[in-house]
């Protein structure tokens, strides 16, 4: 006997602006009508008795496809489909589908019904089993999936593929555009460690074979095809190239290309005057005939309405009222360092003076700090009496810096230091700045180059040359929080793990169901980053002041990072910012009690920790049922030996032994793409957008009293400080990028959301400990509007008036300081 099967397939097509070759869509089109093109096949939960093999449906071809190519928006195409089945058949556990159009689709969804009106939805995760549990009809088809994923490791990527495998990052050069392209090959090499990128299997370079050769032309790096963004996001991400060429275009016409800001005023121009062609044009006889200038008008000589082009105003400079110079106080930099867009740095010190690990016969002595720069602003307290009491603290830069000052500065029109900033813990319980020292590598072994700043004694006395100290110090947390914190930290060592992932999780095992929504769409930003922001000059390299040296300084910060201390606990620890306590709430007694990124932070910690530990808790039974799965076992395994390689000698976690440290590695994972990324990400316009609180760059040392150049100072100072940060046209540029990565696209997705596929499970366990996680998280949200309404907290908003905003969970679209994405999508 036979029954009917109906199913539905619903599936996003090519959008119409990215279809090829018209005499092959025609074909398609027949091919269509002959019903040959897009297939479907049944594979039952059951063996065949007398094979031994999978049970298989005959194929069922997808009628009427053609009739659904209009394309033009990125919508869900739905289509019906039957299968006539024998009773003997079983239940259907998976299905297998071929399409041999020229154009990939993008599947969505599965869904059939069965004759008893039971409905099977596949989501392709929507069966979930440990291996050791999946229905013997099944066992053959994970296994040989999990295989076809990892690939031979042969051959060139193409974009159909669905191959995951690994390489080094030996295609952040061009060695075929010249000799200042070509850059070192990072990671496989004790001198250059880094984690693992994905495999495209491109040629090697003709000029040098250890890099990369570069793709084609305007062709994208390869990212494995279930990892690409869904088109809506694609063509969401298109509009914000289109609107990114143009800012980083326009402004040119304002001025002569690398010329610096005059004045405050001019910068703040960015932000207030519209940035329009038939404006721009009025520019004097120098600027109209820049070839900038003919550029911008031959691109946007049609455009009807270019009021959009106004860069937006960062929050830093947009919520001040009283006092217009709030974002340049010291305490506003102080609080920037525990509630701004890189909170993650500053540690309690331990001693005084300052330490280095770098070599001073090599280096020189590392500080010529002394207690007399800062004991007259420790209100009474000693130095040693302000160490024992945890009031002193520190972001420091010099051993990260120091190593590659020389180089950075042997570059054109860039002159920097290797810093250090000193905070005190006020009675009020906010930080201010006491003392921050600049360094330069020695003109001899024997001899040492620094110079410490102090702040006035007065706050309604201006000091120049404190302000620039600041600048420069602001400069190497600039370059650290984008190279270090944010690139390598998050992006570059989160892609093994999800590497590994795909080649051996199967889309069946629960552990796929947990992670799949914090992997999404990263392997392509990391991609699209190796594309345009990381590469030999790239926007990064052309942005900050180490230049063609960012990445090799990544590289030295990757040396020492473990990813045990990447749980936020234990970094706030490392740090002294937190020492263990069990009668405080989290476990953690912070060191400075309104410390805004740890307190919020560590409320988005605990909650991921509880829905994981549920998590696991459903599925594995005991620590000897995770010892026994081979998926599991294989996947952190291979992120240990291969993907983060160059440390697998490291006594970071050795194996998955226990529920405990299955929850710890899960939580950490699932924190840094999520919380720890968007405290990172999210601010980056609101702080860095106006570049006078945050430089990337500096293109002069702070002058010595008695030269022209203190003189020169002296007459304006204004311009002076402007002529040290960024020009107008690296303004430009920087503006531009930190414009796109800190939006929110429409339809992002933030933590305690699953709003891509609402069936994407029906175990009523895991749907009860998720919405635990859910309400939750809505908590914790209204928790930090509270915190941050109250005023006796001083530092979630601070003299400019910024609420920390940073690991608030949910966001609107757009640029908005807020929102924890489940995921690293930007």
């Amino acid at each position: 006997m036979e029954f009917v099967v109906r199913g539905r397939i619903v599936v996003q097509k090519k959008h119409i602006l990215e279809l090829g070759n018209v005499a092959a869509d025609v074909a398609d089109d027949i091919g269509d009508l002959l019903g040959n093109k897009v297939t479907l096949q049944l594979v039952s939960t059951e063996l065949d008795p007398e094979t031994g093999d999978c049970k298989q449906s005959p194929e069922v071809a997808v009628s009427d496809w053609f009739l659904s190519k209009d394309g033009f928006v990125p919508d869900d195409v739905q289509y019906e489909i039957i299968f006539q089945l024998h009773t003997s058949f079983g239940i259907p556990g998976a299905f297998a589908i071929r399409n041999h159009h020229k154009h990939e689709f993008y599947l969505k969804y599965v869904k059939l019904e069965l004759p008893d009106a039971t409905v099977l939805h596949f989501p392709c995760n929507s069966w979930v089993y440990l291996p050791s549990d999946t229905p013997p009809g099944l066992t053959e088809l994970r296994e040989r999936e999990l295989r076809d994923l990892r690939g031979d490791g042969t051959g060139e990527r193409h974009e159909s593929d669905r191959i995951y495998d690994y390489d080094l990052y030996n295609d952040l050069g061009n060695p075929e555009k010249g000799p200042d392209m070509i850059r070192p090959v990072l990671g496989g090499s004790r001198e250059h460690p880094y984690p693992r990128r994905c495999r495209t299997g491109r040629s090697p370079a003709i000029s040098d074979p250890s890099a990369e050769s570069m793709p084609a032309q305007r062709k994208d790096f390869y990212v494995p095809s279930d990892d690409r963004p869904s088109r809506r996001k694609q063509c969401a991400l298109f509009e914000e190239k289109l609107k990114a060429a143009a800012h980083s275009l326009l402004p040119v016409l304002k001025s002569v290309f690398g010329r610096s800001f005059k004045s405050f005023e001019e910068v703040m121009q960015l932000y207030h005057q519209e940035m329009s062609v038939e404006a721009s044009t009025t520019a004097d006889d120098e600027e109209k005939h820049s070839p900038h200038t003919v550029l911008v008008q031959n691109e946007f000589k049609d455009c009807k309405n270019t009021s959009w082009l106004r860069y937006p105003i960062p929050q830093i400079v947009a919520r001040v009222s009283a006092d217009e110079w709030a974002w340049s106080s010291d305490l506003e930099f102080a609080r920037q360092t525990i509630a701004g867009v890189h909170a993650l740095k500053i540690t309690c010190m331990k001693a005084f003076i300052p330490e280095s690990r770098l070599d001073p016969s090599k280096y020189g002595a590392p500080s010529s700090l002394k207690p007399e720069h800062i004991e007259e602003q420790l209100e009474g307290l000693s130095v040693q009496a302000a160490l024992r009491g945890r009031k002193l603290f520190s972001v420091d830069y010099y051993d990260t810096f120091m190593p590659f000052l020389s180089r950075i500065n042997a570059q054109e029109g860039i002159q920097s230091y290797a810093s250090r900033s000193i905070f005190f813990l006020t009675k009020q319980g906010c930080l201010k700045p006491v003392a921050i020292e600049l360094s330069l590598p020695p003109q001899t072994p024997d001899t040492s180059s620094h110079r410490v700043f102090v702040p006035p004694l007065s706050a309604e006395k201006k000091d120049w040359l404190w302000d620039l100290a600041k600048a420069h110090a602001a400069c190497n947390d600039a370059t650290y929080h984008q190279v270090v914190s944010h690139w390598t930290y998050t992006h570059a060592v989160l892609e093994p793990f999800i590497l590994a992932a795909r080649r051996h999780l199967s889309t069946m095992h629960p552990l796929h169901l947990l992670l799949d929504p914090h992997f999404k769409d990263t392997l392509a930003m990391n991609a699209l980053a190796r594309k345009t922001l990381t590469s030999a000059g790239g926007v990064i390299e052309k942005s900050f002041s180490p230049g063609k040296y960012s990445f090799e300084m990544s590289s030295a910060a990757y040396d020492s990072w473990s990813f045990d201390d990447q749980s936020l606990p234990a970094d706030l620890i490392k740090r002294g910012m937190a020492v263990p306590d069990e009668k405080e709430k989290h476990g953690l007694k912070l060191t400075i009690e309104d410390y805004p990124y740890a307190i919020d932070g560590l409320e988005i910690w605990s909650a991921i920790r509880r829905w994981v530990h549920e998590f696991i808790n459903i599925f594995y039974k005991s620590d000897g049922a995770l010892q026994a799965d081979n998926e599991l076992q294989q996947w952190w395994s291979e992120v240990r030996s291969t993907g983060h390689g160059d440390k697998s000698h490291e006594k970071w976690i050795s194996g998955i032994d226990s529920k405990a440290n299955l929850e710890n590695l899960l939580t950490t994972l699932i924190w840094t793409a999520s919380g720890r990324h968007a405290a990172v990400n999210y601010g980056q316009y609101a702080y860095q957008g106006f570049l006078p609180n945050h430089p990337s760059k500096t293109h002069r040392l702070i002058p010595q009293e008695g030269t022209k150049e203190h003189a020169e100072m002296r007459e304006n100072p204004e311009r002076f400080f402007l002529s040290v940060i960024p020009t107008k046209a690296e303004t430009a540029m920087l503006l531009t990028t930190l414009e796109v990565l800190s939006t929110h696209p429409e339809e992002e997705e933030y933590l305690g959301q699953r709003t891509g596929d609402e069936h994407w499970t029906s175990n009523r366990e895991i749907l009860a400990a998720f919405h635990a996680f859910s309400r939750s998280i809505a908590e914790i949200e209204s928790g930090i509007e509270q915190r941050n309404s109250d005023p006796q907290l001083k530092n979630r908003r601070g003299p400019a008036n910024v609420p920390y905003t940073l690991l608030c969970p949910r966001s609107g679209a757009g640029i908005t300081g807020r929102g924890i994405p489940n995921s690293i999508t930007i």
